[in-house]
């Protein structure tokens, strides 16, 4: 997706991966050159980048977790969080900027984030659902520091859970098919934030009863795309361009 975006946008960038373990992140940050301008980053390393730069956003500072990482001119560096606009924005491609309530399934990284994309849609009730009801408790402080109203569920209860506006699975592809067919007809919308293998049991029995779907890609492009517009300082990043590299990819690692 970065690759596209500068191509697009006439940038002779590169961008590249790397294995990077939490006790590696520092040195490899103090090892990079002058020439770069930012790093993207993954579960775990967004919780370490927090100790490693000079300012946090308060996104970030809030989640607790910073996806990007920036290096400014005057060679100090900043930590952001481009998860939360980006799920905020995905939802608003789709005309959804605003809601009542919600269900979230799952108690990770990508469930904080989610409950402050909801408060910035203006949610006011949540429901999260956890496989572990003790993974719920730095969620339910988050939610307070945001003003939700919170209850929390395990799965044992999900016959009693309905009546949401929206539905948003952070749970990795899979884990939610034994009761796909109910939280697909628990909200208007459901997001599922798996993206490969895709679809997944959830997104079938969505589709399957006319439930709006959006899932991970949405996400990653809409996050990616917010990334691109700090490292490069141009705006607006081609969304386009970026979605598309981003299904060639996805198409390319399903099995023939």
């Amino acid at each position: 997706m970065h690759r596209a975006a500068y191509a697009a946008l006439g940038l002779d960038w590169g961008y590249d991966a790397f294995e990077v373990g939490e006790d590696e992140l520092r040195g490899f940050v103090a090892s990079l050159g002058d020439d770069v301008r930012g790093l993207s980053l993954t579960m775990p390393l967004k919780r370490v980048a927090l100790d490693l730069v000079d300012t946090v956003d308060p996104i970030a500072e809030l989640i607790g977790a910073a996806n990007t990482m920036l290096f400014e001119p005057d060679g100090s560096r900043s930590a952001h969080n481009t998860d939360v606009p980006g799920l905020v924005n995905a939802f608003a491609e789709r005309g959804i900027t605003a809601a009542d309530t919600a269900v979230v399934l799952g108690g990770g990284a990508t469930a904080a984030s989610t409950l402050a994309a909801l408060r910035g849609l203006k949610v006011t009730e949540v429901t999260i659902v956890v496989r572990d009801l003790a993974r719920a408790e730095r969620l339910l402080d988050l939610a307070a520091e945001l003003g939700l109203k919170t209850s929390v569920a395990d799965f044992s209860q999900v016959e009693q859970i309905g009546g949401f506006d929206l539905c948003v699975s952070t749970l990795p592809g899979g884990a939610v098919d034994p009761w796909a067919e109910h939280f697909a007809s628990v909200a208007p919308v459901v997001f599922d934030v798996a993206y490969h293998p895709w679809p997944t049991g959830l997104a079938i029995a969505a589709h399957r009863i006319g439930t709006e779907l959006l899932n991970g890609l949405d996400l990653l492009v809409h996050q990616a795309t917010l990334q691109v517009e700090m490292m490069t300082g141009r705006s607006p990043a081609p969304l386009a361009a970026m979605r598309a590299a981003a299904r060639e990819e996805l198409d390319d690692r399903e099995p023939a």
